[in-house]
């Protein structure tokens, strides 16, 4: 197990997360895997799944979650944080990500700062 902090959680969301893997009958053996990947309206977009740990995963706890990011979604989104809302209108998980020269309005998608 890595500690290298790539993702954090807040407790709120953390709970929300708990709250969805208890419902799911294999939930106590995933933790909740954040990654990157091509498409979205700003070139990358983020994605949230169950998922079992995987030998290069980085991983970290906050609130009981395991926190799984692959090295390539690593460089994306170091330092970001997850938080959840369950507001009416614009509810559901939100990714602060300091990594994104721009988000798109949906949240989902971002365009990445520039490397060196």
């Amino acid at each position: 197990m890595s500690n290298d902090t790539v993702v954090t959680l807040t407790e709120t969301a953390a709970n929300e997360i708990r709250a969805k893997l208890a419902a799911d009958a294999e939930g106590a053996a995933k933790g909740l895997r954040l990654y990157v990947e091509k498409g979205g309206c700003s070139g990358l977009q983020y994605g949230m799944v169950f998922d079992q740990r995987r030998p290069d995963d980085l991983e970290a706890s906050y609130f009981g979650v395991s926190v799984l990011v692959d090295p390539f979604s690593a460089d994306y989104i170091r330092g970001a944080v997850v938080d959840y809302s369950d507001a009416l209108t614009g509810g559901g998980f939100k990714i602060t990500n300091p990594k994104a020269a721009q988000s798109c309005g949906c949240g989902k998608s971002f365009e990445p700062e520039r490397q060196g």
